[in-house]
């Protein structure tokens, strides 16, 4: 069972405004009883539009009565939202029935994912021997009691639509397994979890800058798996170009050295105008949210629509595709800040009570970071953009969608595992295929503004002090062009020191994590954001 203390999960939304204001943050929800009294400042940004999604993002009733029985109880296998619709309708309850070139079932075996989020705490699913790997906290919470816990519940939801594996079954039952074992949709895959933000769900951008680098500097978990895969789960509303923001170019330095990082494309709808930080950057994977309409079957691209709260991008930057992203069930953080807010979250009728509902392009990009898991344990050699060209190339359009909305389409993984067999081949297609699939826009070097990363919710201490200008979460002066030679040549971090100040422990237990590390400031001990935009548009 659970033995962390649940932290919370932010929504980090980042607006950028054109004054030099406050910190990035990234807030979720109300501050939990009993904590500092904080408050998020306003700074005349862009406030993203609440499309009538807030409070909603977490629970439907509506799909809950479809998934029930007579008796009153949640059947997954006529439950919209399932673990089990949703991966029989992309294609991966398949894709685990075959084999890779060591002849392991294909369901993630040997590849790692970041989740860099609000934690992961070890509830059923993600509690098995070697599950989840606990790396840095860099969170504020660092600081006391509650590292390296996830009280949120955010990070917790996404590591199990990405990795859960609700059985004890050795690898080759799972394409059989029945449909309310609960699995991810890459069960065997690893994780490793980055918690950024506290406990009512803020963070700043240098937090999440910060994550991105130790990841692409750190590749490797104690037992030698490789991440492939980063997952993010939030973004920021930031207005300058992605070539010189510092959380586009954290990402993008991540890509190019090796991993695939999936973002979420923002849940402000039409609205916004276009993709949040840093799916705005072009070379990461940006997945937009469909909507089901409460129909089994309405995941496919003759049913599936696109969610109405999913970003909206333009023709020069729009998502690269659609996934699953409404009333989708994954693992409940009992005691977590969304548990006890948003009852209603949890799923009606279910026996377990281990299960919780939630809506978003946070889902979206969580079902499809455990899709990419399956490409890379079948076909290890793919470089990140060869991934993005063989789920691109291979997506399934969706009826009345404009390109701008669902991108290419829908995933469809059967289709994938046959673009990415023809991208490693060895014939003139293939040769063809991969000088097709190379990414070359313009790169990002994020000589830009941090506070332009950030928008317009300011991080406030206990006396009302602003964090704002160029300056991390610690107070540092930022220097774009030391950190950004520092992250591109892999010496960011040196032992628990990033860019010359100690945010983490040195020493990783594969047990227990990284060891903490105070913060050689504390004036941010105590912090928290208490806006509640953030309830709905960024995470």
């Amino acid at each position: 069972m659970d033995d962390y203390v649940t932290l919370g999960h932010r929504r980090m939304r980042w607006t950028v405004a054109g004054t030099s204001a406050a910190a990035l943050l990234i807030t979720l929800c109300t501050a939990p009883a009993g904590t500092a009294d904080l408050s998020v400042a306003h700074r005349g940004g862009v406030h993203p539009a609440r499309s009538g999604f807030d409070g909603g993002h977490w629970g439907d009733a509506a799909t809950d009565t479809t998934a029930k029985d007579a008796y009153g109880r949640n059947q997954a296998q006529q439950d919209p939202g399932s673990l089990f619709t949703v991966e029989k309708a992309i294609g991966a309850r398949a894709v685990w029935g075959k084999k890779d070139a060591a002849q392991r079932q294909v369901t993630g075996q040997g590849v790692g994912v970041a989740v860099l989020d609000s934690g992961v705490s070890a509830v059923p699913g993600l509690d098995g021997a070697g599950k989840v790997t606990q790396g840095p906290d860099l969170s504020v919470e660092t600081n006391g009691p509650l590292t390296q816990t996830d009280t949120f519940g955010h990070g917790t939801f996404m590591a199990g639509l990405i990795a859960g594996r609700g059985a004890t079954n050795p690898s080759s039952d799972l394409p059989s397994a029945p449909a309310n074992v609960q699995l991810g949709v890459a069960p065997d895959a690893k994780v490793l979890a980055l918690k950024l933000a506290t406990s009512d769900g803020s963070t700043d951008v240098s937090e999440v800058i910060a994550g991105l680098d130790w990841v692409t500097q750190h590749p490797t978990l104690p037992d030698g798996t490789r991440i492939r895969v980063i997952n993010l789960s939030y973004g920021t509303t930031s207005l300058q170009p992605y070539q010189a923001d510092p959380l586009a170019a954290a990402a993008e330095n991540a890509w190019k050295h090796g991993i695939v990082v999936v973002v979420s494309a923002g849940n402000s709808g039409a609205a916004a105008g276009s993709l949040t930080d840093p799916a705005t950057d072009p070379f990461v994977l940006a997945v937009g949210a469909t909507d089901s309409s409460d129909r089994l079957d309405g995941w496919g691209a003759g049913h599936a629509k696109v969610a109405s709260f999913s970003n909206v991008g333009t023709a020069d930057r729009h998502v690269d595709l659609v996934a699953p992203g409404t009333s989708v069930v994954s693992t409940r953080r009992p005691g977590s800040f969304v548990d006890i807010n948003y009852p209603g979250g949890r799923v009606a009728g279910d026996v377990s009570a281990r299960l919780f509902r939630g809506s978003g392009t946070s889902q979206a990009a969580a079902i499809t970071s455990g899709a990419v898991a399956l490409l890379l344990q079948a076909f290890p050699s793919l470089t990140p953009d060869q991934v993005k060209y063989a789920l691109t190339s291979s997506a399934d359009p969706l009826a009345n969608a404009t390109v701008q909305q669902q991108g290419a389409g829908t995933i469809n993984l059967a289709h994938a595992f046959d673009a990415a067999t023809h991208l490693v081949g060895t014939d003139r297609t293939a040769s063809t295929l991969r000088v097709a699939a190379v990414q070359s826009f313009p790169a990002a070097t994020g000589q830009g503004s941090l506070d332009l990363a950030r928008g317009d919710a300011v991080l406030v201490d206990p006396s009302g002090n602003p964090l704002v200008g160029e300056v991390d979460a610690q107070g540092n002066a930022w220097d774009a062009a030391a950190w950004w030679q520092a992250t591109s040549n892999l010496q960011a971090w040196n032992g628990g020191a990033w860019l010359g100040s100690t945010w983490t422990g040195d020493d990783w237990d594969p047990s227990s994590g990284l060891s903490s590390a105070r913060w050689t400031s504390a004036r941010w001990t105590s912090a928290r954001w208490t806006s509640v935009d953030w309830l709905g548009s960024n995470w």
